[in-house]
C-alpha cells in the first residue's frame, strides 16, 4: 500500500525509527551522543514525524540501530517522501490541520463513518457542497475554493485503485434537512442511492425509530490501513481543528461504537 502525502509519511517513518531505537535499548539522549550529527530536539521532531527526514540520517540511525540492509533501504525511499508535496499539501483552501487527514484519507485501506447533521464530503454532490459553505457566510470566491477542493478530492478517491472500502451510516436527519432546498436535497439523495449501489460503498440510515444509540456523542471515522506498521486510526473533527486517535484501546472503543450504530441501521435502498 503506498503511503501518501508528506505528512503521512514522516508520521511512518517517524513510528519506524521510534521502534527501531526502542528495539536497540537506547534512548534519545544516547543517540544524540553517538554523534551522527542527530540532536536530541531534532530526533524528537523525526520521530513525531513533525520535519522532513534526510537519507543519510536514516541510513546513520539504522547503522547505529544495526538494522538490515533491506529494512535501511525501505526506509530511505520512505526519507525521500517526507519531503515530497502532493496537492493537498501546496492548496490554501486546506487549513494545515486538515492535511494530515487528506493524506490519511489517500492511504487508506477502509474508511467507516458516522455523520448526523451532514452528508460526507466524499459522498456530497457539488450543489449541496455549496449550499452547506454558503451556510457559514463565507465569501462567494471562498465558497468556490472548498467546492473545487471537495470535488477534487472525491476525484482522487475514484481514480484510486484498489479502491477503498466506504461505509457510512447517517442519520436520518441527513436525509431530512433541506440543505440547498427541496431539489438539491432530493439529487443528493439520489447520488447517495447510485453510490451504495457499488462494490466497495455501503450506505446506511439511522432511523428515528431508533431512539437513543451508541453514537449521541457525535461524527466520526475510522480509518484502516493495510499495512501493519500503520495504525489504524479514529478522525474527530471540529471547526477549528481535528483529533487523531491511535491507541488501540481508543480505536476499538470507537470500531464497538460504530458495530451498535450499524446494527440498528438500515440499508439506503430499503430506508423510505
Amino acid at each position: 500500500m503506498p503511503v501518501t502525502g508528506q505528512r503521512v509519511v514522516r508520521r511512518a517513518l517517524g513510528r519506524r525509527l521510534t521502534r527501531l531505537r526502542t528495539a536497540a535499548g537506547m534512548s534519545r539522549r544516547e543517540v544524540a551522543e553517538a554523534k551522527l550529527g542527530v540532536s536530541e530536539p531534532t530526533l524528537h521532531r523525526i520521530e513525531t514525524g513533525k520535519v522532513p527526514v534526510t537519507v543519510a540520517n536514516v541510513r546513520a540511525l539504522c547503522w547505529l540501530y544495526g538494522v538490515d540492509e533491506s529494512v535501511a533501504n525501505a526506509l530511505s525511499d520512505l526519507a525521500l517522501g517526507t519531503s515530497q508535496e502532493e496537492w493537498w499539501d501546496v492548496n490554501p483552501a486546506i487549513p494545515d490541520w486538515f492535511k494530515l487527514y487528506v493524506g490519511l484519507e489517500a492511504s487508506a485501506c477502509a474508511i467507516s463513518t458516522y455523520e448526523g447533521e451532514v452528508v460526507p464530503g466524499e459522498l456530497q454532490t457539488e450543489q449541496y457542497t455549496r449550499a452547506i459553505y454558503s451556510a457559514e457566510q463565507s465569501l462567494e470566491a471562498e465558497t468556490e475554493r472548498h467546492v473545487n477542493l471537495r470535488m477534487q478530492r472525491q476525484a482522487a478517491m475514484a481514480a484510486r485503485q484498489p479502491k477503498p472500502r466506504l461505509v457510512t451510516v447517517l442519520g436520518e436527519g441527513v436525509l431530512t434537512r433541506q440543505v440547498g432546498g427541496p431539489e438539491v436535497l432530493a439529487a443528493q439523495i439520489e447520488h447517495l442511492r447510485r453510490a451504495a449501489r457499488l462494490k466497495n460503498v455501503e450506505i446506511r440510515v439511522l432511523p428515528w425509530s431508533a431512539g437513543a444509540h451508541a453514537a449521541m456523542a457525535g461524527a466520526f471515522r475510522i480509518m484502516d490501513f493495510e499495512d501493519a506498521e500503520d495504525p489504524d486510526v479514529v478522525y474527530l473533527e471540529s471547526h477549528v481543528g481535528a483529533l487523531y486517535l491511535e491507541e488501540p484501546a481508543e480505536v476499538r472503543e470507537y470500531r464497538r461504537i460504530f458495530d451498535l450504530i450499524c446494527a440498528a441501521s438500515v440499508p439506503i435502498a430499503d430506508f423510505h
